[in-house]
């Protein structure tokens, strides 16, 4: 009788995953799977209409670099930004590409000397990226999510 007894308790005891939900068991693995995936990696580049979605990464990187560099450009020479200094000037656009796709300028670095020069150079950078043609937000698992980036821009010098 003793045996029986203790061999009930064991089960009891064994059986209390048995009577898990589900639920709750499909959300442990999912805060499981959060936990060990890189969020500073992104499956699939932002993409314009003519970059090939089926292409591979790199493939799509480089499309993706190559359109938003000609872009600017296009767009940069409209205009004559040229600094007066001695070492190369240098600007950093930082912008996020959102989850539906739309550019955000984040900032914009530069140095003194180009804000006394240019002081308009902001706002033509700004009007640049939101005047892109269509891109499709970057892809984390199958999910479209923010991307940040950072494009450097070599202007002029005299």
């Amino acid at each position: 009788m003793q045996r029986i007894l203790v061999f009930l308790v064991f089960l009891g005891l064994v059986s209390c995953n048995f009577l898990e939900s589900k639920e709750k068991r499909t959300q442990e693995m999912i805060n499981q799977e959060l936990r060990e995936m890189d969020w500073n990696s992104i499956d699939s580049y932002p993409l314009f209409l003519d970059c090939d979605e089926t292409a591979t990464k790199q493939v799509q990187k480089q499309c993706f670099e190559q359109k938003i560099t000609r872009h600017f450009e296009t767009t940069l020479n409209e205009f004559e930004f040229t600094v007066d200094s001695d070492k190369n000037a240098i600007v950093d656009v930082i912008f996020v590409i959102d989850e539906e796709g739309k550019i955000h300028v984040v900032d914009i670095i530069k140095d003194a000397t180009i804000l006394k020069q240019m002081p308009e150079f902001d706002g033509i950078i700004t009007q640049s990226l939101k005047n892109m043609p269509p891109i499709a937000p970057a892809l984390k698992r199958g999910i479209p999510v923010k991307a940040k980036f950072k494009l450097p821009v070599q202007l002029n010098t005299k």
